[in-house]
């Protein structure tokens, strides 16, 4: 599995209600609403990269209210 973390900016006063309808999406691992210069994080993952970049990051781009992303592939998972 590929992964990668999502970081998104919204329209004012839109992050909380932005997490949770990226929680319901198919791919996405984890949904939070933070503060700092991105409104939410998230979590997504496919079978390859073609999956991630041609079917989950464009189902999350068309959520209303998202202004900018920006995709971050995991290059390498550390385990506990």
């Amino acid at each position: 599995m590929v992964e990668a973390f999502v970081l998104i900016q919204t329209e004012v006063g839109r992050a909380e209600v932005v997490a949770k309808q990226l929680a319901a999406l198919s791919g996405v691992l984890s949904s939070e609403y933070v503060t700092g210069p991105y409104d939410v994080v998230i979590r997504v993952g496919a079978d390859t990269l073609a999956d991630l970049q041609s079917s989950v990051v464009p189902t999350v781009q068309q959520v209303p209210g998202i202004t900018r992303t920006l995709t971050c592939p995991i290059a390498n998972g550390v385990q506990p």
